[in-house]
Protein backbone atom coordinates (compact mmCIF):
# COMPACT_ATOMS: atom_id res chain seq x y z
CA UNK A 1 0.00 0.00 0.00
CA UNK A 2 1.43 3.81 -0.96
CA UNK A 3 1.40 6.38 1.04
CA UNK A 4 -1.54 8.37 1.07
CA UNK A 5 0.18 12.08 1.48
CA UNK A 6 3.44 11.06 -0.80
CA UNK A 7 2.12 8.48 -3.23
CA UNK A 8 6.01 7.85 -3.92
CA UNK A 9 6.73 5.04 -0.59
CA UNK A 10 5.41 2.43 1.04
CA UNK A 11 2.93 2.92 3.82
CA UNK A 12 4.00 1.87 6.80
CA UNK A 13 2.08 4.05 9.28
CA UNK A 14 -1.03 3.53 9.23
CA UNK A 15 -3.37 6.34 11.49
CA UNK A 16 -6.84 6.24 12.51
CA UNK A 17 -8.55 9.81 13.79
CA UNK A 18 -11.76 9.76 14.59
CA UNK A 19 -13.53 13.59 14.77
CA UNK A 20 -17.01 14.20 15.98
CA UNK A 21 -17.69 10.90 14.93
CA UNK A 22 -16.08 10.96 11.76
CA UNK A 23 -14.04 8.46 10.74
CA UNK A 24 -10.70 9.14 8.89
CA UNK A 25 -7.90 6.00 7.69
CA UNK A 26 -4.43 7.97 6.65
CA UNK A 27 -1.68 5.17 5.49
CA UNK A 28 1.73 7.00 5.59
CA UNK A 29 5.48 6.10 5.00
CA UNK A 30 7.80 7.08 7.56
CA UNK A 31 8.46 10.36 6.09
CA UNK A 32 5.24 11.65 5.86
CA UNK A 33 4.46 10.16 9.27
CA UNK A 34 7.61 11.84 10.95
CA UNK A 35 6.53 15.22 9.54
CA UNK A 36 2.64 14.71 10.37
CA UNK A 37 3.70 14.31 14.00
CA UNK A 38 5.50 17.36 13.69
CA UNK A 39 2.49 18.52 12.55
CA UNK A 40 0.45 17.07 15.94
CA UNK A 41 2.65 18.60 18.43
CA UNK A 42 2.46 22.13 16.54
CA UNK A 43 -1.43 21.92 17.30
CA UNK A 44 -1.37 19.37 20.44
CA UNK A 45 1.78 20.00 22.37
CA UNK A 46 2.99 17.37 24.54
CA UNK A 47 4.60 20.38 26.48
CA UNK A 48 0.87 21.89 27.05
CA UNK A 49 -0.92 18.52 27.76
CA UNK A 50 1.51 17.89 30.72
CA UNK A 51 1.36 21.51 31.51
CA UNK A 52 -2.76 20.78 31.86
CA UNK A 53 -2.33 18.62 34.18
CA UNK A 54 0.46 19.81 36.38
CA UNK A 55 0.18 22.81 38.73
CA UNK A 56 2.00 25.10 36.82
CA UNK A 57 1.40 27.21 33.09
CA UNK A 58 3.17 26.39 30.35
CA UNK A 59 5.48 29.18 29.75
CA UNK A 60 7.89 28.71 32.95
CA UNK A 61 9.78 31.66 34.22
CA UNK A 62 13.50 30.81 34.38
CA UNK A 63 14.91 29.26 37.20
CA UNK A 64 16.31 31.31 40.11
CA UNK A 65 20.23 31.26 40.06
CA UNK A 66 20.03 30.75 43.89
CA UNK A 67 17.69 27.98 43.98
CA UNK A 68 19.14 24.56 43.84
CA UNK A 69 17.68 22.24 41.04
CA UNK A 70 17.37 18.69 41.75
CA UNK A 71 19.36 17.35 38.33
CA UNK A 72 18.82 13.58 37.26
CA UNK A 73 22.28 12.02 37.83
CA UNK A 74 22.87 10.45 34.53
CA UNK A 75 21.73 13.26 31.98
CA UNK A 76 22.44 15.78 33.95
CA UNK A 77 18.22 16.98 33.30
CA UNK A 78 16.22 19.38 35.76
CA UNK A 79 13.03 18.97 36.44
CA UNK A 80 12.19 22.90 35.15
CA UNK A 81 13.81 21.24 31.30
CA UNK A 82 10.90 18.37 32.12
CA UNK A 83 8.33 21.23 32.13
CA UNK A 84 9.61 22.82 29.44
CA UNK A 85 9.81 19.94 27.34
CA UNK A 86 7.28 17.68 28.79
CA UNK A 87 10.04 15.18 27.90
CA UNK A 88 12.29 13.37 30.47
CA UNK A 89 15.77 13.19 29.40
CA UNK A 90 16.52 8.90 30.48
CA UNK A 91 15.30 6.21 32.74
CA UNK A 92 17.28 7.65 35.91
CA UNK A 93 15.02 10.93 35.31
CA UNK A 94 12.39 9.30 36.55
CA UNK A 95 13.90 8.03 39.98
CA UNK A 96 15.58 11.28 40.56
CA UNK A 97 12.18 13.31 40.22
CA UNK A 98 10.37 10.46 41.81
CA UNK A 99 8.25 13.20 44.21
CA UNK A 100 7.45 15.51 41.39
CA UNK A 101 6.50 13.12 39.08
CA UNK A 102 4.47 10.87 41.77
CA UNK A 103 1.23 13.68 41.38
CA UNK A 104 1.50 14.00 37.74
CA UNK A 105 1.53 10.09 37.48
CA UNK A 106 -1.62 9.63 39.45
CA UNK A 107 -3.27 12.05 37.51
CA UNK A 108 -2.56 10.93 34.19
CA UNK A 109 -2.81 7.22 35.39
CA UNK A 110 -4.71 6.82 38.59
CA UNK A 111 -1.21 5.29 40.00
CA UNK A 112 1.98 6.00 40.55
CA UNK A 113 2.95 2.43 40.65
CA UNK A 114 2.60 0.00 37.70
CA UNK A 115 0.87 -3.43 39.47
CA UNK A 116 0.08 -5.26 36.01
CA UNK A 117 -2.52 -7.43 34.54
CA UNK A 118 -4.02 -10.99 34.63
CA UNK A 119 -5.50 -12.45 31.69
CA UNK A 120 -9.01 -12.98 32.48
CA UNK A 121 -8.94 -16.53 31.47
CA UNK A 122 -5.58 -17.26 33.48
CA UNK A 123 -5.79 -20.10 35.93
CA UNK A 124 -6.98 -18.34 40.04
CA UNK A 125 -5.99 -15.66 41.32
CA UNK A 126 -1.91 -14.65 41.69
CA UNK A 127 -1.48 -16.05 45.12
CA UNK A 128 -2.92 -19.36 43.27
CA UNK A 129 -0.19 -19.32 40.54
CA UNK A 130 2.66 -18.37 42.79
CA UNK A 131 1.54 -21.72 44.95
CA UNK A 132 1.12 -23.88 41.84
CA UNK A 133 5.08 -22.56 40.66
CA UNK A 134 5.83 -23.60 44.36
CA UNK A 135 4.41 -26.66 44.12
CA UNK A 136 5.81 -27.94 40.86
CA UNK A 137 9.03 -27.25 41.81
CA UNK A 138 9.03 -28.62 44.70
CA UNK A 139 6.99 -32.13 43.09
CA UNK A 140 10.39 -32.02 40.92
CA UNK A 141 12.43 -31.94 43.71
CA UNK A 142 10.70 -35.51 45.63
CA UNK A 143 10.28 -37.05 42.34
CA UNK A 144 14.22 -36.98 42.17
CA UNK A 145 14.61 -37.55 45.44
CA UNK A 146 12.93 -41.00 44.74
CA UNK A 147 10.06 -39.71 47.78
CA UNK A 148 6.90 -40.97 45.63
CA UNK A 149 4.47 -40.89 48.57
CA UNK A 150 5.25 -37.11 49.34
CA UNK A 151 5.09 -36.67 45.54
CA UNK A 152 2.18 -37.75 45.36
CA UNK A 153 0.64 -35.83 47.68
CA UNK A 154 1.69 -32.84 45.90
CA UNK A 155 0.63 -33.82 42.56
CA UNK A 156 -2.66 -33.95 44.51
CA UNK A 157 -2.84 -30.02 45.73
CA UNK A 158 -1.77 -29.02 42.54
CA UNK A 159 -4.73 -31.03 40.67
CA UNK A 160 -6.81 -29.51 43.52
CA UNK A 161 -5.37 -26.12 42.22
CA UNK A 162 -5.44 -26.79 38.62
CA UNK A 163 -9.22 -27.62 39.28
CA UNK A 164 -10.63 -24.35 40.88
CA UNK A 165 -10.20 -22.49 37.48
Amino acid sequence: MRCDVCHAREATVHLTEVVNEEVTKLHLCENCAKAKSEEMQSHFGLTDLIASLMDFEPALPEEKPHEVAVKCGKCGMTYHDFQKTGKLGCEECYEAFKKDLSGLLKKIHGADRHVGKMPVMSVGTASDQETLKRLHTELEELVRAEEFEKAAIIRDRIKDLEGKS
